[in-house]
């Protein structure tokens, strides 16, 4: 009886934690986004998935679609594991004008996946074509398409490059560390163009490579590549960098030696980018998990999540350097407003407490200046502490808190005062610096947060950085704490909204 009883809190406890806007699997195991891409219709959401346990084995596609990247349709399996392998990731392309030959009677969106297929002592890529809008796949009787031996050669990602008029797969060969570049006329014939790195962080594994042309703030096309590597974050274990430069549809040079990455948390990995979107439109998911913990989350029935959809554009930042800016999209049509006030005032060592409904899904957007920094009492030897804190808290003494500390101009995301999963590698802290040349006034900040279920995103700085975690707290976090140390804040602009359920999931 006991037994039962604890699986019965922890089903609820599973439920308490799922999402209810940010994409989860209908049960088992989700890691990376696969084949995304957009047909003209529908987005396709392809993820690596174990449907039938909660831990990755047996590795398939599962798919969803959408009409605008938040209500997503479950789909049948489109790619299945088989004697040949497991079905790891990889992408899927619009052969628009059957440059291939694989689509000669095709009447509907011609779609050819490359992806890998995964052996315990060899990774080898694979083609398959699907005559019915992405629904399954057939594979090529010719596969695999790609081999050169390996036990760890993956990920493939390809795009057609207009000026060479060729594809152009790029994927991670593992054990060089290394981006590798091969091309093709027809998907099926692959001839090796170049190789990129070892760059960058120091690494076990390169993953889930991702060429692509992004929009600058001039409206220039810009070439970015995003190597994921795990492990070897600085936060630890897996996380996604990315390199700005060219390519001449060969070869990868990057712009400088800056390391950059996308996310200064520690549970956005294996990034991809949609395909199928106009030039410079870049579109991305991101896998919200990290492989230090990602099979022993306390959730029973399903584990991983994915980002909300962000568009992605490159920006100069005030030390004249080209940054990757991440946008949450089409998040306004779920509002539901709670509170907006303007030009309100938290005077120094004040707080102010505001209800949150449990169960749903928290938008917080906030634009503040603080106060003149200065000692007014020079008899005061100790730290001046100026600091402002947002807090999602509870009356179990739990809270979720970001922060800004004015004197180092850094924010911060605490999830270590959680007490619903305890983890060696679950670090608890992190921090990023604000460049306030950014802003009119270098005394100013804005937050974009989301709360939703286990899934908690945090942008700043104009988007500029961005932040995303993991949360699991004992309770629900029922209530937002604003508190002003040391300092008085003026808040120019503050929007909290719930937002709508779009994932047909049980969730409280």
């Amino acid at each position: 009886m006991t037994e039962k009883k604890n699986d019965c809190v922890f089903s609820k406890m599973s439920r308490q934690y799922r999402p209810s806007v940010h994409f989860t699997p209908p049960a088992g195991f989700m890691n990376d986004p696969n084949g995304l891409i957009f047909d003209g219709a529908h987005y396709h959401l392809y993820y690596q998935h174990n449907p039938d346990a909660a831990f990755s084995a047996n590795i398939c596609w599962g798919h969803a679609i959408s009409t605008d990247l938040l209500n997503w349709k479950d789909q049948p399996i489109a790619v299945p594991a088989t004697i040949d392998g497991q079905a790891y990731t990889g992408c899927a392309v619009l052969d628009r004008d059957n440059s291939s030959g694989l689509f000669p009677n095709a009447h509907g969106t011609n779609i050819a996946a490359l992806y890998t297929r995964s052996l315990p002592t060899r990774q080898s890529q694979y083609l398959a074509v699907s005559t019915n809008n992405g629904q399954s796949f057939e594979e090529y009787q010719g596969n695999p398409v790609l081999d050169i031996g390996s036990p760890n050669f993956r990920d493939p990602q390809v795009f057609f490059h207009e000026p060479t008029r060729k594809w152009v797969m790029a994927l991670a060969e593992v054990e060089k560390h290394q981006i590798g570049f091969y091309g093709s006329t027809d998907l099926i014939h692959w001839t090796h163009l170049s190789n990129f790195g070892p760059a960058g962080l120091p690494a076990v594994n390169y993953e889930c490579p991702n060429l692509i042309q992004i929009c600058d703030e001039h409206g220039a096309l810009r070439w970015v590549l995003f190597v994921s590597i795990n492990p070897g974050s600085p936060m630890g274990g897996s996380v996604t960098q990315y390199f700005i430069g060219e390519f001449d549809g060969a070869v990868f040079t990057p712009s400088d030696a800056i390391l950059r990455m996308t996310d200064f948390a520690k549970d956005a990995y294996a990034m991809q980018v949609y395909s199928g979107l106009q030039p410079g439109e870049a579109v991305t998911l991101a896998w919200m998990g990290n492989w230090q913990y990602c099979q022993e989350l306390p959730t029973q029935d399903w584990r991983g999540a994915m980002s909300l959809p962000r568009r992605l554009s490159i920006r100069q930042d005030p030390n004249g350097y080209p940054r990757l800016v991440q946008t949450p999209m089409n998040i306004e049509k779920l509002r539901r407003t709670l509170l907006c006030e303007k030009a309100a005032y938290l005077p120094k060592g004040a707080h102010r407490d505001i209800s949150l409904p449990t169960g749903r899904a928290i938008e917080l957007v906030i634009r503040l200046k603080v106060d003149e920094s200065y000692q007014t009492d020079p008899a005061i030897s100790g730290p001046e502490i100026n600091r402002f804190e947002i807090a999602f808290a509870n009356d179990a003494g739990e809270k979720l808190s970001v922060g800004y500390d004015v004197p180092s101009a850094q924010i911060w995301l605490d999830r270590s005062k959680l007490r619903g999963f305890d983890h060696p590698f679950y670090t608890g802290r992190f921090a990023t610096p604000i460049n306030t040349a950014l802003y009119p006034d270098a005394r100013m900040l804005d937050l974009h947060l989301f709360l939703d279920g286990c899934a908690f995103e945090i942008y700043a700085n104009e988007h500029l950085e961005t932040g995303t975690a993991l949360v699991y707290p004992g309770k629900p976090l029922d209530m937002l704490r604003l508190k002003a140390d040391g300092i008085g804040v003026t808040i120019d602009h503050f929007e909290l909204y719930t937002l709508d359920k779009t994932m047909c999931r049980e969730t409280l």
